[in-house]
């Protein structure tokens, strides 16, 4: 049985203190891509979801008008916003949300993510999907534990008691079915990978740029 939304809360609480050294060279490796894809720009509001420690958020916090973290673990944002403190970075907000409850409402111009995402079901990840497409993103930027072929059950990159990783189709089609269109696959190793979608204008998005 997969752990609930609690027992997930509890069990990083206990890693906080010792998650950023615990870290692979693949985990690390997806990190630095989806900072770079995310090219965040001096006016963008950044919301990094499944933030952790902000090793993504204090990444892009230089670059951008406004960074916003969210996580369900207290220990890991406790860590978080000491790095900040220490980083003399103020334009950096970090709070409880989860991937569909992200508790932020104003603007978004880029939503980033990495290794959280495996966390939740595949009907999961769409739900969460379908929430940051409402959100008006320009970009999302997804890095993650996922398949690009036969997962290997014995892969140390993720528990099959406590993570559901999804293929890299099924990522792609939920992106896609929220109205993103997927510009670039970055593949780290083959259960870790960058997925980037960009939001498709609508219709007065394109009138307005004519």
């Amino acid at each position: 049985m997969k752990k609930s939304l609690e027992e997930h809360a509890a069990r990083f609480d206990e890693k906080a203190g010792a998650y950023d050294d615990s870290k692979s060279e693949e985990y690390h490796a997806c990190a630095n891509l989806v900072v770079e894809h995310a090219a965040a720009e001096p006016d963008d509001t950044v919301l990094d979801l499944g933030t952790g420690t902000g090793a993504i958020a204090l990444a892009l916090a230089p670059d951008a008008a406004r960074v916003v973290g969210r996580d369900i673990s207290e220990g890991m944002l406790e860590q978080a916003r000491q790095k900040a403190d220490e980083a003399s970075l103020e334009n950096v907000e970090f709070g409880h949300g989860t991937f569909r409850e992200p508790d932020y409402e104003g603007p978004v111009d880029i939503v980033t993510t990495n290794f959280a995402f495996h966390h939740l079901s595949d009907d999961e990840k769409r739900e969460a999907i379908d929430v940051i497409a409402a959100l008006e993103p320009r970009k999302f930027v997804l890095g993650d534990v996922m398949f690009f072929g036969d997962p290997d059950p014995d892969d140390p990159f993720y528990t099959p008691a406590v993570d559901d990783p999804a293929t890299v189709g099924t990522l792609a089609d939920a992106l896609t079915d929220a109205g993103f269109s997927l510009t670039a696959v970055e593949r780290v190793h083959d259960q870790v990978g960058v997925l980037v979608a960009e939001r498709n204008p609508t219709g007065s998005d394109v009138a307005a740029d004519e």
